[in-house]
This record gives C-alpha cells, sequence and structure tokens, in this order.
C-alpha cells in the first residue's frame, strides 16, 4: 500500500513526464502518441516505475526500447520540471501498461460467448 507521500509524488511525475512526452516525445517516437498510464513509487522515493501505453504504434516492445535508450534525457528533462519539489530526481524505469489489450481480449470473449447464446437460443 502506498503512502498518501508516495501517491502525490507520483501523480506530481506523472503529470510533468506526460507534459514531456506530449511536447518532445515525437522526436524520438515519431507518429505515436504515449500516454502515462500510472506511476508507481518507492518508499524512499528514489525509484519511479512508469507504465506506458502506446497509441498509432505496432511494435510496443520497439516502443518501450525506445524510450528506456532516452531514459536519461527523459529524466533530465523531469529534473529541469521538479527540481524545486524534491530532493533527489527518482531514477525512471519503463514498463509497457497492457491493460488495454487485456481488456480488448475480455471483450472478445465475451463477444464470441454472446454470439454462441444467440445461436443456441434460435436452434431451441
Amino acid at each position: 500500500m502506498e503512502s498518501k507521500r508516495q501517491q502525490k509524488f507520483a501523480g506530481v511525475i506523472q503529470q510533468d513526464l506526460a507534459a514531456i512526452f506530449q511536447r518532445e516525445g515525437m522526436s524520438f517516437l515519431p507518429n505515436t502518441l504515449v500516454t502515462i498510464t500510472k506511476v508507481r513509487v518507492t518508499p524512499d522515493l528514489a525509484i519511479a516505475r512508469v507504465f506506458l501505453s502506446f497509441f498509432n504504434n505496432t511494435n510496443t516492445q520497439q516502443a518501450l526500447q525506445t524510450v528506456k535508450s532516452h531514459a536519461s534525457e527523459i529524466r533530465y528533462k523531469l529534473g529541469a520540471r521538479i527540481k524545486d519539489q524534491v530532493r533527489v530526481i527518482p531514477q525512471l524505469e519503463f514498463f509497457v501498461d497492457d491493460t488495454n489489450e487485456y481488456v480488448e481480449r475480455i471483450d472478445k470473449i465475451f463477444d464470441k460467448i454472446h454470439k454462441e447464446d444467440q445461436q443456441n437460443g434460435a436452434e431451441s
């Protein structure tokens, strides 16, 4: 369970990273919209785990590797934005948030079940 301090700090990081990706994300991921879905911060506020969602991109793993290769640049830009609010700029760890893919898979399963139910109802 995250403390209020961790949650507040994660929210600040999420907002500032969203602004960074919105303004400068096109330089290393052209034609791709990057969304920060959630941020989790360790209790000592030294590591921030950032979950990303990529839109208009077919290869999410390659996009994630591109973001990871620019992690130090992103951390520097984040530091410039939050330097007055924190003592230490956290290390950034990036992960793909596959929640959308999971939801789509579950929706397909429900659609399949619904169609099977309709076919069975029509046969009776």
